[in-house]
């Protein structure tokens, strides 16, 4: 099978790469490394072939898909540090790039899946919450928001080329996987612990350290992603959106508690919170279920790999 992978350079694409390639397919990426690294795929030289490129790029992408059996549109301007610097960028690579993937996809009928997130949800203080839930987000001032707004966008035009083009488009709200080859350059909360903790520093926890998060180790979003694409049953307007977390599905996770699984050496700092944030998050996993998928792994041993790996990079 030939595939294209969008942002394949990245923590998560670049997991599927390995599975991918490991199965034999033709994988083709497609990054311009702003967040990637070339390191995390150094080790599939020779076996994938890599494009440094713009997935604004329309004559590019479109010249990529036609061959193309399977997209997986990965790429993404992401991350709180990312979106607060840059929002422009980000909203034009997020929204922009996305339109031109999903309209590629759609003009040559290509099977697609698109990596969206929990931050669709917003705020909406509703949990567990549903796939069908409506958005709770903050004023249009307050820049980390647009991050959630451009997802949200691109779910629509991928919903709206189902229904207009019959476009074969799952996709996948991501939470907050976990793993090695993550990087905490974008503000993702266990590689910065962990660099922290090697510096002794106090770890900064943003709030009362009491809001809570689901995590899920990349092995079962790369498991989750490989067999949704996979599964035709997947493509079918409002049923094509999908939440993937950890499991148990009730298993949530302070950043107090992510401290101390990290260390006990180093004390955690709260400090007020810069921007709007999200108090709880815990989605439903009914949707993967109908699929038959559960996820492996529980939150500690994600945890404990994304802290290994994160040992290792150099802020």
């Amino acid at each position: 099978m030939r595939i294209l992978l969008t942002g394949g350079a990245g923590f998560i694409g670049s997991h599927l790469a390995d599975h991918y390639v490991a199965k034999g397919d033709q994988v083709t990426i497609l990054d311009n490394f702003s967040t990637g690294s070339q390191e995390n795929s150094t080790h599939l030289a020779g076996k994938l072939t890599t494009i440094d490129g713009d997935i604004r790029s329309i004559e590019l992408v479109e010249k990529l898909t036609i061959d193309a059996d399977l997209v997986l549109h990965m790429a993404a301007a992401l991350g709180v540090n990312t979106i607060l610097e840059s929002p422009l960028e980000s909203m034009s690579t997020n929204i922009t790039g996305s339109e031109v993937v999903l309209s590629a996809a759609a003009k040559f009928n290509k099977r697609i899946i698109i990596a969206s997130t929990s931050e669709i949800y917003g705020k909406n203080p509703k949990q567990p919450l549903s796939e069908a839930d409506d958005r709770v987000v903050g004023a249009p001032q307050k820049i980390r928001w647009t991050y959630s707004d451009a997802k949200a966008i691109e779910e629509a035009m991928a919903f709206a080329l189902h229904q207009e083009k019959k476009l074969p488009v799952t996709t996948m709200r991501l939470f907050n996987t976990v793993g090695p080859r993550q990087s905490g350059r974008y503000g993702m909360v266990v590689p910065r612990f962990v660099q922290a903790a090697l510096k002794n520093q106090a770890l900064t926890i943003y709030g009362d350290g009491t809001q809570s998060r689901v995590f899920c180790h990349v092995d079962d979003a790369v498991a989750a992603i490989a067999k949704m694409a996979a599964t035709d049953a997947t493509i079918a307007g409002d049923a094509s959106i999908f939440s993937l977390i950890a499991t148990p599905a009730t298993s949530t996770t302070t950043p107090s508690t992510v401290a101390f699984a990290i260390t006990s050496c180093s004390a955690a700092a709260l400090t007020e919170a810069s921007c709007d944030g999200v108090i709880a998050s815990s989605p439903p996993i009914a949707s993967a279920s109908t699929c038959a998928f559960a996820s492996k792994s529980a939150t500690s041993p994600g945890i404990a790999a994304t802290g290994n790996w994160s040992a290792t990079w150099v802020a």
